[in-house]
């Protein structure tokens, strides 16, 4: 018997997107200069029901822009995309109320009422029955930790407590889709990691389909198997995190912590292609080939306890591919 085929939730099509920016024009002072700027570039793509999925891409490289067409919020200037099966810029009533987006840089609720009020109100625009409104908040509140906030002005929490009180209000009507731009920026360790937790328990118990956009490696590794790589508004890899490393970086890092001028001179005579010294420390990268070769030659030559042989860095990772792609 066949596996039932997956729905596919989000689908776009050589999407463009161009803006024109305008600046004085010095050598005549009665026109302006006008410049065109491709933000999305022949974007295509398609998302299946219950994948979260990541953009990753330095800043002005068209991520935010992409979830902004896929949210509706603006229109391309070419190209076709389907969300929950509507145009989403055509911004139809049964579409926004599948959807939701959080920007993690604007605030959706109002400034100067206590949360709970602006839930209340939520409940109103979206027309939700009062029995699942009581018990999707509930349940998030306790997941998040946040019941003492929830009477408190928006004015008066920190950006960690307006996250998740963001993030709460954007749930509170069960969407389908949820798009997100950079949910835990300037949030410190702790509140990240609540809100990568509870974006994960959200996608896994309500098949909830999540894209979000990040600089931060640690959400993507977190939350996302799958990754949108975009740099200059062209989408440069889709797939997992396991295929961009085999594909970009299919090397091993070996690390050897150098305490004596002595092991300094050892870790000079290793016959390695890529090898450095910083403070301290030899670093040696190495095809898979070669690394057993030499990881013996280490471990013949140091303590192990000082060596440590692992993955090159994600980061390091999607930098290559950044330079590689400019």
């Amino acid at each position: 018997m066949e596996a039932p085929q997956a729905k596919i939730i989000i689908e776009a099509k050589n999407i463009t997107k161009k803006f024109i920016k305008t600046s004085w024009n010095k050598d005549d002072i009665f026109h302006f200069k006008k410049e065109e700027k491709i933000a999305v570039d022949n974007m295509s793509l398609k998302i299946e029901e219950g994948e979260l999925v990541g953009f990753l891409g330095p800043n002005g490289a068209g991520k935010t822009t992409f979830l902004k067409i896929l949210s509706g919020i603006i229109w391309p200037n070419s190209g076709e995309a389907k969300v929950l099966g509507f145009k989403p810029w055509d911004k139809k009533t049964e579409f926004l109320k599948q959807m939701a987006i959080v920007m993690g840089q604007k605030n959706q609720l109002w400034w100067d009422l206590p949360a709970i009020d602006s839930y209340n109100l939520l409940r109103e625009v979206y027309a939700i029955d009062p029995k699942k409104f009581k018990k999707n908040l509930d349940n998030m509140v306790d997941i998040l930790d946040m019941r003492e906030v929830l009477t408190r002005r928006l004015r008066n929490m920190s950006l960690g407590e307006r996250m998740k009180c963001e993030l709460v209000a954007s749930l509170l009507h069960d969407p389908k889709v949820l798009f997100l731009d950079e949910p835990t920026i300037g949030l410190d360790v702790v509140s990240s990691q609540a809100i990568r937790k509870f974006l994960k328990e959200i996608n896994q118990e309500k098949k909830c389909t999540i894209v979000l956009t990040s600089h931060y490696m640690g959400d993507i590794e977190a939350l996302c198997k799958r990754v949108v790589i975009i740099n200059n508004g062209k989408k440069i890899y889709d797939g997992d995190l396991v295929g961009l490393k085999e594909k970009y970086a299919p090397e091993k890092k070996i690390e050897i912590f150098l305490a004596t001028l002595k092991d300094k001179e050892k870790f000079a005579k290793i016959k390695a292609k890529k090898k450095s010294l910083n403070e301290g420390k030899g670093i040696i990268l190495a095809d898979k080939e070669e690394i057993g070769k030499l990881a013996q030659e280490v471990f013949d030559n140091f303590d192990i306890e000082n060596i440590l042989i692992s993955d090159i860095d994600t980061e390091e990772v999607i930098s290559k591919i950044f330079k590689e792609n400019n």
